[in-house]
């Protein structure tokens, strides 16, 4: 028999993470906060991997994971990062109680990088579901100062972010539509796609916010991604829709036809079917316009193809991207990637 009562803090946690005793897994943690550096990171490797597989448990013993966010060990923050960031986008609901821990990661402006971005991407997934945990001003605010001055790999993730607080509540964004298309010029096309499709999410809400930041849309139809393409015609098409096409004003939208131009069968798909939404928008024709595609230029259509749409843009077409998060790879790197920690 077992006598758990002498088995080591890592030890119950592990077997209390294979019996599902979460009650145990909440008890061992909290010992495991003065193990040793090494037991705190096997510990969070664990916890990594119980996030792959039971998501939902998380929400019983949350409070006892989120002191490891503020580790002395900065791969133990980072793993408690990650754990939490699989857990979101499986399980809002059991991340929500951890908004606070998450965002004063993200405003340390001392944290390393990666853990800010985690956090971020977190947060991110927390507010498609509740967005009033998410949005307040001041970490609304961390999102969007940081796309100025961040890391390559953490503006994605606050990118990412605010994608998804538009798609969880547009309005939460619709006075702040002129400082996201600030960037739609980044030199990253990951950051560009969240932020069209972020701007594209509020004007599902409110088309005529969108007319402040025409121009910027429209420079994005000649964006070398075809996906960014597309997302900035399907925000255009909501904007034409609700104004009309205004050419007497000057205010038309040449669609040059590069736009068209894509590199797979789906960036194909994705482009025509927004470039069609916008030029029927363009020529009054509501009804073509809802019929172009089912759910384009709709909040749930948005949603719906936003993760398909990244899976896209990341997938590797040359040598030295990492397949994941599609950054590029240091030469002479250990096989792992530096931004989002997977092997390749």
């Amino acid at each position: 028999m077992n006598d758990t009562r002498r088995a080591s803090p890592l030890e119950r946690l592990v077997e209390a993470a294979e019996t599902r005793t979460d009650d145990e897994v909440s008890d061992s943690l909290g010992e495991l906060l003065t193990a040793s550096p090494e037991d705190r990171k096997r510990a969070l490797r664990e916890l990594r991997r119980l996030a792959d597989d039971r998501p939902t448990a998380f929400e019983s013993f949350l409070p006892a994971v989120t002191p490891f966010l503020t580790d002395d060990e900065r791969a133990v923050r980072l793993l408690t990062a990650k754990a939490l960031v699989a857990v979101a986008e499986a399980d809002p609901d059991a991340v929500a109680p951890a908004v606070s821990a998450l965002a004063e990661r993200l405003a340390d402006e001392d944290e390393f990088y990666y853990v800010r971005a985690r956090s971020a991407e977190a947060l991110g997934y927390v507010a498609l579901d509740h967005p009033d945990a998410v949005a307040s001003p001041a970490v609304l605010a961390d999102l969007r100062v940081g796309l100025s001055f961040d890391e390559p790999e953490v503006k994605q993730k606050l990118a990412k972010a605010l994608e998804c607080v538009a798609l969880g509540d547009p309005g939460r964004l619709r006075h702040r539509v002129s400082a996201l298309a600030e960037h739609l010029d980044d030199g990253d096309e990951l950051v560009r796609y969240h932020l069209c499709t972020a701007i594209a999410g509020v004007g599902c809400d409110s088309p005529d916010s969108l007319a402040a930041v025409r121009g910027a849309l429209s420079a994005r139809l000649v964006d070398e991604n075809a996906f960014v393409r597309g997302r900035a015609a399907e925000a255009l098409g909501l904007l034409a829709g609700e104004r009309g096409d205004r050419r007497d004003h000057g205010e038309s939208v040449a669609v040059p036809d590069s736009a068209l131009g894509a590199e797979s069968d789906e960036a194909t798909a994705f482009v025509a079917e927004r470039v069609g939404f916008l030029r029927a928008s363009m020529e009054g024709d509501t009804a073509a316009a809802a019929s172009t595609v089912e759910d384009v230029g709709t909040l749930a259509g948005v949603r719906n193809t936003t993760a398909d749409a990244v899976t896209e843009i990341t997938s590797p077409d040359a040598e030295g991207v990492c397949p994941h998060c599609g950054i590029d790879l240091p030469e002479g790197a250990p096989p792992m990637c530096p931004s989002c920690g997977a092997p390749y």
